[in-house]
């Protein structure tokens, strides 16, 4: 919903303010100018990433008219959900989990927490952990150098299209630029015309440089930044398992390895103390 909202607040401030000025609307439509722009900027999109890079862009762009959904409640899930496996191993041992690693779509304890169910690849980093601690062939160092090759490789996954479309929207002003030149190109080959008209062809070519500066800064760009921003609440979710996983790897209880892992939380995010005790209670 921001992302439209901005964009009407782009669209007023720049066309209000040059109405205001005395300008006429009419003149910046050029339709043949965004043909120029739009398709040039597209193929070039094309040529310049893969067809998995391509694919990751056109998956993740609906995304952004929706709001996070890493909220303060789920990081809350994700933190009772670790309390209660890990209070079972305490209780119970390592291999007790074993069932609830090897199917944690048929879990009663994950069954309690839909919100994390609900992310496969949160899922699949936890399970896949907490099945190596079972199997017990790594120790907490091992174990940590494996995660952060993991969480570096999903975040670079998860930047592909931010990437892309931060370099589609670098490249917008110069294929503005591009339409402005074949604006004067034909603008020259009209020299002889009445002055009015010859007017209304420079005009016209400078609205491609206008309209290429536009796209890149007030509608392309700021979607690579809140692709990015997106990504990076992504990792966050990895991160907290992991502080929480190795907490406990070096023998803290339950209750304060879950403590780790709030500390890693934005304080946006992150829930008190004394509100997660009481969450993680009521899950039980």
């Amino acid at each position: 919903m921001l992302v439209i909202v901005g964009y009407v607040v782009v669209l007023g401030a720049i066309f209000g303010g040059f109405a205001m000025a005395g300008g006429h609307l009419g003149a910046l439509w050029q339709p043949l100018e965004l043909l120029m722009i739009g398709g040039g900027a597209l193929g070039a999109f094309l040529v310049g990433n893969t067809m998995k890079s391509i694919k990751a862009t056109f998956k993740d762009l609906p995304t952004l008219l929706k709001g996070s959904k890493y909220s303060k409640d789920s990081y809350m899930e994700l933190m009772a959900l670790m309390y209660e496996l890990l209070g079972k191993v305490r209780k119970e041992g390592l291999m007790s989990i074993e069932g609830d690693v090897e199917r944690p779509d048929e879990s009663p304890i994950f069954s309690k927490y839909p919100k994390v169910v609900g992310d496969h690849h949160v899922v699949e980093f936890m399970t896949d952990y907490l099945r190596i601690m079972v199997s017990g062939n790594l120790n907490a160092m091992e174990i940590e150098n494996l995660m952060e090759v993991e969480i570096e490789t999903h975040h670079h996954e998860a930047m592909v299209s931010s990437h892309v479309i931060a370099k589609l929207a670098d490249g917008m002003p110069a294929f503005g630029i591009v339409a402005a030149v074949m604006g004067v190109v034909h603008t020259m080959e009209s020299v002889g015309v009445p002055p009015a008209e010859l007017g209304m062809l420079i005009a016209h070519a400078l609205v491609g440089t206008f309209l290429g500066i536009l796209l890149a800064y007030g509608f392309v760009g700021p979607l690579a930044a809140l692709l990015e921003q997106k990504a990076e609440e992504g990792t966050k979710m990895f991160q907290t398992i992991k502080v929480t996983l190795l907490a406990n790897l070096n023998g803290y209880a339950p209750a304060m390895a879950v403590e780790f892992g709030r500390k890693v939380l934005n304080s946006t995010e992150r829930p008190g103390f004394t509100e997660l005790e009481e969450h993680v209670k009521q899950k039980r």
